[in-house]
């Protein structure tokens, strides 16, 4: 499995950084010629994006720091702390924007030329488009949640400067410039609610909040890797530590095996569910062994203990790969 690399994560930070300074230069520019508090909160948006994109090089580098006695689950949860920082960015900048429209709601338009305005903003959010769907993409391929949250946040201000064009055209064709007040209003209620969402889903991560979507690919990749050794599965948990991801599951297998071939067959198992997942991390197995509650579901022969012939053997399901007592599921207690 070719795993993603520091330099790849870093470089991908640093041309983001590098955008975000480039489209911030446009769009303020777009508010110089216009005058419009519109495009003043597009610009204030955008500078956001450079303060968070130079937080995320600074996360990264942080996050590929190794293990260490302090952190032995290693450095990577500081992503969560820099998706947080840029929802609280968002949030504040979200009040500002608002306090300005209100200012200038109070104190009456002052837009001049909307034209070329509309054409330079609409530039850089081109721009801010394509670089919101490639940090989307490559913080999901390295399993990066800053640039993830990075790009989720330059999306966002991409579709946001894709409704102020709009509302903006509607402005200069009509000549209703109140609509530049309640359009920059707009902006900054849609940037409150990014902010807050931003921030809750970081703070699930900095939580260990369980990941349904993960574990469901847990599941499935383990039937698929599966030796016709691992009986049953039980008690799967997972938790991320920015790129990392742990895996805690108990593993059900023979019972008169070896520790040493138990061992071996569940570390081999283990690896090939990481690496089918394209998961860099670790996989801790807790091996229990079968008590003979499996033998209609165990094809492993020949079997000394066996208290039943085999009849099939049952897929892993997600119900029984999170519970804790499998026993339960399979031999339930009677109710009195």
């Amino acid at each position: 499995m070719i795993l993603p690399t520091k330099t790849t994560r870093l470089q991908i930070s640093l041309v983001s950084l590098l955008m975000a300074v480039v489209i911030l230069a446009l769009k303020f520019l777009a508010y110089i010629f216009t005058g419009s508090v519109a495009l003043k909160s597009d610009a204030m948006e955008s500078g956001v994006n450079v303060a968070s994109a130079f937080f995320t090089v600074g996360a990264i580098l942080f996050a590929d720091r190794p293990a260490d006695k302090s952190h032995p689950y290693g450095h990577g949860k500081i992503e969560y702390f820099s998706a947080a920082f840029e929802g609280g960015l968002i949030s504040l900048a979200s009040i500002l924007i608002l306090y300005e429209a209100a200012s200038a709601w109070i104190e009456g338009p002052h837009v001049k030329e909307l034209g070329s305005g509309i054409w330079l903003n609409l530039g850089a959010g081109t721009l801010n488009g394509l670089l919101g769907w490639w940090l989307l993409r490559a913080g999901r391929k390295n399993n990066s949640k800053a640039i993830e949250a990075d790009g989720h946040h330059v999306l966002s201000d991409f579709y946001t400067t894709l409704g102020l064009a709009g509302g903006l055209i509607i402005v200069k064709m009509t000549g209703y410039y109140w609509l530049d007040s309640a359009l920059a209003a707009a902006i900054g209620l849609f940037l409150a609610y990014t902010g807050f969402k931003l921030i809750r889903e970081s703070s699930n991560a900095l939580l260990d909040h369980e990941d349904p979507e993960l574990i469901g690919r847990l599941v499935e990749t383990l039937q698929q890797t599966r030796p016709l050794d691992v009986i049953e599965v039980h008690a799967l948990r997972t938790f991320r530590s920015g790129r990392y991801t742990h895996v805690d599951i108990h593993v059900s297998m023979p019972e008169f095996y070896s520790l040493e071939k138990a061992h071996d067959l569940v570390d081999a198992f283990g690896e090939k569910t990481l690496s089918s997942l394209n998961l860099e991390g670790e996989f801790h197995a807790h091996l229990d062994p079968c008590r003979q509650l499996y033998c209609k579901n165990c094809p492993v022969s020949p079997c000394p203990i066996r208290q039943a012939p085999f009849v099939e053997i049952k897929p892993f399901s997600l119900e029984k790969a999170v519970s804790i007592d499998p026993d339960e599921i399979y031999h339930p207690r009677p109710n009195h």
